[in-house]
C-alpha cells in the first residue's frame, strides 16, 4: 500500500511538469511580443498583396467577368490560412534553436523534471500561438472581403482540420529547429514550407501551370490541404483530399516526433 502512495505521485510528473513548459513558453511570448507580431504580419501582407495588386487580374481569370478581386480573395484565401500555420510553426524552430544555443536545454536536464514535458511545452505553446494568429488573419480576410459560405458544421470541420495540420507541422519544426546550428539556421530551415503553397493550388488552379510543374503541385501534400480547406469554407466538393491530406499530417506528425524524440535523446545521452 505504501509503494503505491508513493508511486502515484509520479504518474502526473509529465503533465505537471507539461503545464509548466507550456506556461514558460506562452510567458515567453507575451515578453517578447515582436516575434508574434513579425510571424502574423507576413501572411497579412501576403494576402494584402495578392488582393489588391493582383486580385483582380488574376480573379478575372478564374471567373472571366463575374470573377475579379471579390472571386479572388475567396480562392486565396485557404492559401493564406495555410501560410499563417506554416509562419507560426516557423517561430517554433526558431524558439527551440535558441534554447539549444543558449544552454537552456541543458539546464533543464539537470533539473528533476520529465524530458518529455521540454517538447511538448514548445509544441501546445506553438499550438496556442497558431490559433491566435489563425483567428487574426481570418479576421483580416474577411475585412478585405472573404466571404465563405461555410455552416457551422464545416467551420467546426475547418478548425479540427487546422488543428491537425498545425499539430503534424508544429513537431516537424521541433525536430528542424534542433539540427539547427543557429537561431539563423532555424529561421530559414522551413522556408519551403512557406513557398509550398505557391507551387500548388494555393495562389492559381494547377490546370494553369506547365505539364512538369503541375505535376508537382498536384502531388506535393500542401495542395490537398489547401483544396480540403477550400472545399469545407467554400461549401465546394472535397472529393478524396481530406484523406490525402490526413495521411499526409499522419506521416509528417510521425515523422517530426520520432525524429524530434531521437534528437532529445541523442543530446540529452552526451
Amino acid at each position: 500500500m505504501s509503494t503505491q502512495v508513493l508511486d502515484t505521485p509520479l504518474r502526473f510528473y509529465p503533465l505537471r511538469d507539461s503545464v509548466t513548459m507550456l506556461r514558460r513558453n506562452l510567458e515567453h511570448m507575451l515578453r517578447y511580443p515582436s516575434m508574434t507580431v513579425m510571424l502574423v504580419g507576413m501572411p497579412i501582407v501576403f494576402l494584402l498583396l495578392f488582393v489588391y495588386v493582383f486580385g483582380n487580374t488574376l480573379g478575372t481569370g478564374l471567373g472571366g467577368a463575374t470573377g475579379g478581386r471579390a472571386a479572388y480573395v475567396n480562392y486565396v484565401a485557404p492559401a493564406i490560412i495555410l501560410m499563417t500555420v506554416t509562419a507560426t510553426v516557423q517561430g517554433t524552430a526558431i524558439s527551440i534553436a535558441m534554447d539549444m544555443t543558449e544552454g537552456i536545454i541543458a539546464r533543464f536536464r539537470t533539473m528533476h523534471i520529465a524530458r518529455v514535458s521540454v517538447l511538448t511545452g514548445h509544441v501546445l505553446g506553438s499550438v496556442i500561438q497558431t490559433v491566435l494568429s489563425l483567428t487574426v488573419v481570418i479576421g483580416v480576410a474577411l475585412l478585405v472581403g472573404f466571404r465563405p459560405s461555410a455552416g457551422v458544421g464545416a467551420w467546426l470541420a475547418t478548425a479540427g482540420f487546422l488543428l491537425v495540420v498545425t499539430f503534424a507541422l508544429v513537431w516537424l519544426a521541433v525536430a528542424l529547429g534542433q539540427v539547427s546550428k543557429s537561431v539563423e539556421t532555424a529561421s530559414n530551415i522551413l522556408m519551403p514550407l512557406i513557398i509550398l503553397p505557391f507551387l500548388g493550388s494555393g495562389f492559381v488552379p494547377t490546370d494553369s501551370m506547365p505539364a512538369g510543374l503541375r505535376w508537382f503541385a498536384e502531388y506535393q501534400p500542401f495542395t490537398p490541404i489547401i483544396e480540403t480547406l477550400r472545399g469545407l469554407l467554400m461549401d465546394e466538393p472535397l472529393g478524396n483530399n481530406p484523406w490525402i491530406a490526413l495521411a499526409w499530417c499522419a506521416v509528417v506528425a510521425l515523422t517530426g516526433y520520432l525524429w524530434s524524440r531521437k534528437l532529445f535523446n541523442r543530446e540529452y545521452t552526451r
